[in-house]
């Protein structure tokens, strides 16, 4: 075939305009011999009349360069993928041979070239493959990822210049190729932006009137969603920038059209009635070691602009998806009463959502295979597994996805878990009271128990006994992070309650004979008896593991020594002189390297530097310090005279450390109140979050703030301020 009929029309001009961009784009990659070598190879072959156009009437030559194009696009142009997509067709056709190749290429592009001419056989015999020729390759490439990735970036390239062919049922049967094999891969793979294409172009040509109406809707309403992101944007702009050591950018993004409609086939709803068509990005240039302290501030600033929805929070900064996904979305009231999606994370994390597992590789700029392997030895897995069943197309589709299954009720409602998730794991997935009373399951009309591994597609409907509770032995069956968060807490909140029990059973008894309990000596006690957690001795008493005679003796032999061994008075205990002063009364005198002396900040009222103190002897020779105003102090005083010394802080200490200090806050539960409160803490110096604990009851609200904070100064600046939000009635030292 003639030059001039290989290259028709425009054809000529769109190649020279791809020559160009490969030749700047592969620069430093490719040799000047590289270039020449590929472009005599090629002539070569078109003036012997042997490339001709595909099945489809494309012209290959122009195909392969947009093949080499993206792939450079998705994990950089590498000197041996692009030489073997350019000269495969050559290669195929025989007017050059592997030994020349590998002579002047090495031998890893001899490689890749071997296995892309058995693609090209495949392709010339049918437009499309089989499900079954479609694993198999895969099987055989799974130990060159290139293949995989060379294989879904032709296909991507072939979609997009199929919307100028005629042959409406030959685009109708690419596309659905490219849903049942190739979306599913490139999703594995983490080849999402290719995969979003991929999805429109297979709807535009399977439900070409649906893809038309959705597309002129968005073309329609682009304007006016223009002018609203800008709107939107334009504040968090001018109040990011009053933080200079936040360097950043931001984009809106519009839903795909496929997203979109299989958002309106879900949820039921027309075009109109879907309002979050976009999202708002913020993407941040920081160090890594920033990265999660930024993501968190810029959050707060948006919520303190906008009201964000407390329930559309969405946290894979300190739990990324499996993956590899990292981000913090939330979803905020905007302008004319929309919500938007604000979706925060790093360049790094940007990368990893557009590009997957490939940004791994070209963002940490990694040339070897060695992250390949990790990944391909999951593929060959799923593909093994396969080869060993029935081929069934939409059963290959589900295993591609292999990260994750779909579990449905009875009812029809659809559930995602990881692979591998157990009965016990979809029970707290619908509800932690389901998963706690779980007993058991129906699978498919089957009955299974609650370590039953389950698959793709099963319908599951959960069995229940109100006598059933969590076991220690179910955080072995259970496969989620969810459900075993969920299972300690309720073995913490079950053994809580057995222990209360227990206590209150003891105190009963102990007045039964008449013996004064004593909350400090029973403490000593039980660290004596080697308990190192109270709740794990009084879960004993509770399961009757210890004979409660032995603690009443236990218990008189340190109340009523017969010695003054067991009992030291304040003036056999030796102190620090307070030099400071000059005073001659022996003070303790608390400072951070404070040697020599054993002593400890009392938990029941948690002093920090600045508040008034005193010292307490206790039973084991160490000292407890006390607020003034501790509610056992006036107890101790009383009972224990002897055991009572003068305490202070030392000057010199100030600032030097941080004491954990709770809050207790009351307020009405408003819209963002709780998000106030937490962002002028993290805006507040040399104080730190330890945790939150938010009850709503009706209107109002309850909880408590454990921090970390220097002095008492300090804590009452912090206490003013937050009784100065909106909403807040009583703010409280614990």
């Amino acid at each position: 075939m003639s030059d001039v009929n290989l290259f028709r029309n425009c054809e000529r001009e769109e190649l020279f305009k791809l020559c160009r961009t490969l030749r700047k784009e592969t620069l430093g990659e490719l040799h000047k011999s590289d270039y020449r070598f590929i472009k005599e190879a090629i002539t070569k072959a078109i003036n012997e009349g042997k490339i001709t156009r595909d099945s489809f009437g494309f012209n290959p030559i122009i195909l392969d360069m947009q093949t080499a194009e993206l792939i450079g696009q998705e994990i950089g142009f590498h000197r041996e993928i692009i030489i073997s997509i350019l000269l495969s067709r050559c290669v195929e056709l025989g007017t050059i041979g592997m030994d020349e190749i590998t002579t002047i290429c090495g031998e890893n592009t001899t490689k890749i070239l071997a296995n892309l001419t058995q693609i090209n056989a495949l392709y010339e015999k049918s437009p499309t493959i089989e499900s079954e020729n479609f694993r198999n390759l895969l099987l055989s490439f799974a130990n060159d990822m290139r293949i995989i990735l060379i294989m879904i970036a032709s296909r991507l390239v072939l979609l997009r210049r199929l919307f100028d062919y005629d042959n409406i049922e030959a685009r109708k049967q690419v596309a659905n190729e490219a849903s049942k094999l190739y979306i599913p891969l490139a999703h594995k793979l983490g080849f999402y932006k290719i995969k979003s294409e991929m999805e429109d172009l297979s709807l535009r040509y399977t439900e070409s009137e649906i893809y038309a109406d959705l597309s002129k809707k968005l073309e329609e309403t682009a304007a006016s969603r223009e002018d609203y992101i800008a709107s939107f944007i334009r504040p968090i702009e001018l109040e990011l920038r009053k933080h200079p050591h936040l360097k950043f950018r931001i984009k809106g993004r519009t839903k795909s059209i496929n997203s979109i409609w299989q958002k309106m086939k879900r949820q039921k709803l027309p075009f109109e009635n879907i309002y979050d068509l976009f999202a708002i990005r913020i993407i941040l240039d920081s160090e890594i070691v920033n990265e999660k302290s930024e993501c968190w501030q810029v959050y707060s600033i948006i919520a303190d602009m906008y009201t964000p929805n407390p329930h559309r929070l969405r946290d894979w900064l300190s739990v990324p998806k499996s993956n590899g996904y990292e981000s913090l979305h939330t979803t905020v009231m905007g302008p004319e009463g929309r919500w938007v999606e604000v979706q925060i994370r790093t360049e790094r994390m940007d990368a990893i959502a557009e590009h997957g597992l490939a940004a791994h590789w070209r963002y940490k700029g990694i040339k070897s295979e060695k992250g390949l392997d990790n990944l391909l030895a999951s593929i060959r897995d799923t593909l093994e597994h396969l080869a060993q069943e029935e081929v069934n197309e939409n059963k290959f589709k589900m295993e591609l996805y292999k990260d994750e299954i779909f579990i449905f009720t009875p009812k029809g409602d659809l559930f995602r878990l990881p692979k591998g998730a157990t009965i016990l794991d979809f029970a707290f997935c619908i509800h932690s009271g389901i998963g706690s009373k779980c007993t058991g399951a129906l699978v498919n009309g089957r009955n299974v128990p609650i370590r039953h591994t389950l698959n793709n597609g099963d319908q599951v409907e959960i069995i229940t006994a109100n006598s059933q509770t969590p076991k220690q032995a179910w955080l072995n069956i259970a496969q989620t992070s969810r459900a075993r968060s969920k299972i300690r807490q309720a073995l913490k909140d079950i053994t809580a309650r057995q222990a209360d029990m227990a206590r209150e059973m003891l105190i009963r008894k102990f007045k039964n004979h008449k013996i004064e309990y004593d909350e400090s000596m029973m403490d000593h006690l039980i660290r004596k008896m080697g308990y190192k957690r109270l709740s794990d001795f009084y879960q004993r008493v509770a399961e009757g593991g210890i004979d409660i005679t032995d603690i009443y003796k236990r218990y008189n032999e340190i109340a009523n020594p017969e010695s003054n061994e067991a009992v030291q008075s304040a003036q056999d205990f030796t102190l620090i002189t307070d030099k400071e002063t000059g005073a001659s009364n022996d003070v303790l005198v608390i400072e951070r390297n404070l040697k020599g002396i054993d002593y400890k900040l009392s938990k029941c009222c948690a002093p920090i530097f600045g508040d008034e103190i005193f010292g307490f002897v206790t039973i084991n020779g160490g000292i407890s310090v006390h607020r003034k105003d501790c509610t056992n102090a006036k107890q101790l005083r009383e009972r224990y005279p002897y055991r009572i010394i003068e305490a202070r802080w030392s000057d010199s200490g100030k600032n030097k450390a941080l004491y954990p200090v709770t809050l207790r806050v009351v307020g009405h539960d408003d819209i963002g109140i709780v998000n106030n409160i937490t962002s002028l803490i993290t805006q507040e110096k040399d104080v730190i979050m330890r945790g939150i604990n938010i009850e709503s009851h009706d209107t109002l609200f309850s909880g408590t703030l454990t921090l970390m904070i220097d002095d008492t100064a300090k804590l009452k600046k912090l206490i003013t301020k937050i009784e100065g939000i909106k909403g807040v009635k009583q703010v409280k030292r614990v």
